[in-house]
């Protein structure tokens, strides 16, 4: 067997290859089941014992010489539909092109990341919860028992089972989290997350909300410490000229219980029809977290003390960018997002 004049016509057949069926053909006359190669190799049983190595070696020599010709043959064709396919596809970067218009985040998406990364960078964890909540969770453990009339103000949607509900607010997540921590840690954490609660849709009210809740608990915790707190908030959302203030109130979890106002940013305080007159806007409800609170969560009051804050996302969002409908924040037109976006960036 001349390999080497086997290989030159491999080589010459090859090279006179110009398209991808030519080429699959040569391959299988040469190496195809009953192609010239294998046929060769199986020649090998024949040979005397002395010869089959230079035999077999011979063999490989075709083998490797064949598909190194193949290969480059393979390469040039592959490169060649590629050219073709460019100079067919070419885009014309001269067109002007065409705009596509694009979403915005919903604006109580913005709200609430916004506060997170601020109480974040407090040293706040960000937590969440099951929007379908245990009465325990929801009531019970934030002491609000079963016929108590601070219950009426939180009405809410129940499912099949009593026991089981719609929450009122997202105050059980710190519930769920002072228990998992089984009153050995302090606890700092915001839980944001969607409240319902039976109510009339309009303008100013929702069956629906968000709500943006914190929590802080450690030992010798006052209210100055739930002030300063507030003070930073208010002046991050609202501008560094805010004042902030605390007026007395009540919630059944906390005690003693605030409003938390800021000075009106319309007005400057003098008065006007955003603050009706008073220089002052409610934006939130706190206090320090009520003993039995603690207890029923497994803190010790003795040790612990903790404030709490909750506000309202469309409430913050309504006062920030002077929207006066509630239902704006869920409608889909994304003309309402651009606006806020060209609010926030004169804002800015």
């Amino acid at each position: 067997m001349n390999t080497l004049e086997l290989l030159k016509t491999i080589e010459k057949e090859i090279n006179e290859v110009t398209t991808w069926n030519e080429l699959n053909e040569i391959k299988v006359k040469y190496m195809g089941k009953k192609g010239i190669i294998p046929e060769l190799n199986t020649k090998i049983k024949d040979i005397p014992v002395e010869e089959k190595k230079s035999y077999g070696e011979k063999m490989n020599e075709l083998k490797n010489g064949f598909n190194e010709y193949f290969e480059a043959k393979k390469i040039e064709l592959e490169t060649k539909l590629l050219n073709e396919k460019l100079q067919n596809e070419s885009v014309d970067i001269g067109l002007p092109s065409t705009r596509i218009p694009m979403g915005n985040p919903n604006i109580l998406e913005k709200i609430i990341e916004e506060v997170e990364e601020l109480l974040m960078s407090m040293g706040y964890d960000v937590v969440d919860g099951p929007e379908i909540e245990e009465d325990r969770f929801n009531f019970e453990l934030l002491n609000i028992p079963k016929g108590h009339p601070a219950r009426d103000a939180q009405d809410t949607f129940y499912l099949k089972e009593e026991e089981l509900l719609l929450r009122s607010q997202t105050s059980p997540v710190q519930a769920r989290t002072m228990l998992e921590k089984k009153g050995l840690e302090p606890i700092r954490m915001i839980c944001p997350g969607k409240t319902y609660r039976r109510d009339d849709d309009d303008a100013t009210h929702s069956h629906q909300f968000m709500q943006i809740e914190g929590l802080l608990v450690d030992k010798d915790i006052s209210l100055s410490d739930l002030k300063g707190t507030f003070d930073v908030i208010a002046k991050h959302l609202f501008g560094s000229s805010t004042e902030t203030r605390l007026r007395p109130s009540y919630y059944q979890f906390t005690e003693p219980s605030v409003e938390l106002d800021i000075s009106c940013f319309k007005c400057k305080g003098t008065g006007c029809a955003l603050c009706k007159n008073t220089g002052w806007i409610t934006v939130a409800g706190a206090g320090m977290v009520h003993p039995n609170v603690l207890k029923n969560c497994g803190y010790d009051p003795n040790i612990w003390s903790g404030f709490a804050f909750g506000f309202g996302a469309e409430r913050l969002a309504m006062l920030k960018y002077g929207i006066s409908d509630i239902r704006t924040f869920y409608l889909t037109d994304l003309r309402v997002s651009t606006g806020f976006d060209r609010m926030e960036a004169q804002n800015d």
